[in-house]
């Protein structure tokens, strides 16, 4: 399913379904420290259900499900929710293909929604009146983002610009450590209780480095089968210089919103 947003890659059409399978094999990268965070917050833990929206393969359900929470997830790809539901094979997390402003579930259903690499993709006037509605009182919208730091890491830089060649429009380059942005709307429903950034150093090999920059929406997502081998023909090069593993700095952030 193309998505084709304005405010995104100025307005170049991409699909996540075209990269689900190297999404899940590559993008399931947040370290520990990124869910304990989370929980020393008391956020989805044993006894909160929780809604996690754009899930893609599930990754913070999956990763979460030991924390005891009662997980939903929902993607507008049907092909991230049907690798979602196979890596997610033995646990109780329900999966629905759907756009976030169309969840339509009951009332006071959720503790927690959470938005993880997602946020900026979704129609706010439309969607925060439906996340209060969805949320119980005193509900909690937990934002959450990892990027790498181009400017700062010498090897992201360059596999970077090596994106930027094939999709110069590509909006999710040039990235530096900042708060989540948060549009003003929510201010009508919600208040902003906690907000923190921190630096990450995430290890990867080539292979799974490769992987996740070609899962990215500069690349796979929206890449012609052409572009993406010519990139990724130029991207192992590059990474010949590297060594086996090596370690990419990010940093990563979060904001809690709770329902006024």
């Amino acid at each position: 399913m193309d998505i084709t947003d304005d405010r995104i890659d100025s307005g170049k059409p991409f699909d996540w379904g075209r990269t689900s399978g190297d999404y899940a094999k590559y993008r399931d990268i947040y370290p520990q420290e990124f869910y304990e965070r989370i929980v020393s917050r008391g956020l989805c833990t044993a006894g909160q259900s929780v809604l996690d929206l754009g899930t893609g393969t599930g990754v913070l359900p999956r990763n979460m499900y030991k924390y005891g929470a009662g997980w939903t997830g929902t993607d507008i790809s049907a092909e991230q929710i049907e690798q979602a539901k196979r890596l997610s094979e033995g646990m109780d997390i329900e999966y629905r293909a759907v756009s976030a402003e169309n969840s339509d579930f009951p009332d006071g259903t959720f503790d927690v929604i959470t938005a993880c690499q997602c946020f900026w993709y979704f129609d706010h006037v439309k969607l925060m009146p439906e996340l209060w509605r969805m949320l119980k009182p005193g509900g909690v919208i937990l934002l959450l983002y990892m990027a790498w730091l181009p400017f700062e890491d010498k090897l992201a830089g360059e596999s970077e610009r090596l994106v930027l060649k094939y999709s110069p429009k590509w909006s999710g380059a040039r990235e530096t450590m900042h708060p989540i942005d948060i549009p003003s709307v929510y201010a009508e429903r919600f208040r902003l209780t906690y907000r923190e950034e921190y630096k990450v150093n995430v290890r990867f090999t080539r292979e799974s480095w490769n992987g996740r920059m070609k899962a990215c929406r500069g690349v796979g997502a929206s890449l012609s089968e052409a572009e993406v081998a010519d990139w990724e023909r130029e991207h192992l090069k590059l990474l010949e210089n590297a060594p086996e593993e090596f370690d990419v700095l990010h940093y990563a952030a979060m904001a809690e919103l709770t329902k006024k």
